[in-house]
């Protein structure tokens, strides 16, 4: 049998569920009862299996009919979203785009990049809110939140856009003043700018002997703006933790030094997070290709630190 016809096959037995009855099932289809019944009767010969008990009051599912009913739906239904996937793709992208973002990397880092955005898609309109806040996507109304983090909320679907790398950063005046640590065990002595939000701290992550480790470091500045803790450590007044988006313009210019390298660990990573992936709107899909098409580019963060 030629593939047109086992999928023929296979849609009237569930259009048959569906509608309860082989009557009801022809009349969709808008042919005769009898031809319902001659396409089940072939299934049933080529599967080798009862799929249904039937009688002229009712049907019913055997279990092979049961799980055959299941696997028959999920089929149709991915069928469908390929269908849909490929119709959309021709379409263009509309709406309005409410993006959430850092609000440090929100500026240096997607701001810059959405007039060119809506250039490319001239019937989307976007809104930028920028905050260091982890936002609710849902009951704020968010399309797209962008997140540096290690993401485990397995109720949103997020998109991996990029690496990013921490280092560990001083001005070359404060390492001067105090030297430069050797061991993890050292920053104990130096004065370390840490995110400090209602009394909390944030650790700092390392790699020693082959683990990641969590470090709690002290010191006497802290602050719950990441761009307030770069300003500090250019200033001189302590050690910071930060991402190379962020400090990497200094380090090529010499106004910030990478110090305790060796003890690098992978960073927080850049992603794009949503509530859902199955129908999902052109513009949110267009606008996370977007970035990462960008990000992907070989000379971007250069450029970016320049």
């Amino acid at each position: 049998m030629s593939p047109m016809g086992q999928f023929r096959q296979i849609s009237t037995f569930v259009e048959v569920i569906a509608r309860g009855s082989l009557s009801a099932a022809a009349r969709a289809e808008g042919i005769a009862p009898a031809m319902i019944g001659r396409r089940l009767d072939a299934l049933e010969a080529r599967l080798g299996v009862k799929l249904l008990q039937r009688t002229t009051r009712k049907l019913a599912l055997t279990n092979e009919g049961a799980a055959f009913l299941e696997d028959c739906q999920r089929i149709l239904a991915e069928l469908e979203d390929a269908e849909s996937a490929v119709a959309e793709r021709s379409a263009k992208a509309t709406g309005h785009l409410l993006i959430s973002a850092p609000a440090g990397f929100g500026r240096q880092h997607v701001a810059p990049l959405l007039p060119s955005f809506v250039a490319e898609h001239r019937d989307v309109a976007v809104t930028l809110n920028l905050n260091d806040r982890v936002v609710d996507l849902i009951g704020e109304g968010v399309d797209v939140a962008i997140r540096i983090a290690s993401l485990s909320d397995s109720n949103l679907v997020s998109v991996k856009l990029a690496d990013n790398e921490r280092v560990l950063v001083a001005s070359p005046a404060y390492l001067k003043r105090h030297g430069e640590p050797q061991t993890l065990a050292e920053l104990a002595k130096h004065n370390c700018l840490a995110i400090s939000s209602e009394g909390s701290q944030r650790g700092w992550n390392f790699r020693e002997n082959g683990k990641i480790v969590t470090l709690k470091v002290g010191g006497n500045l802290g602050c719950n703006d990441g761009e307030v803790l770069h300003d500090w450590a250019l200033a001189g007044k302590g050690l910071a933790w930060r991402s190379m988006w962020e400090v990497g313009a200094e380090i090529e210019a010499g106004k910030l030094v990478t110090v305790l390298d060796q003890y690098s660990a992978p960073g927080n990573d850049l992603y794009a997070v949503f509530a859902q992936r199955r129908h999902l709107p052109l513009r949110i899909r267009a606008f996370v290709d977007f970035l990462r098409h960008t990000y992907a580019q070989p000379d971007y963060w250069r450029k970016a630190w320049k």
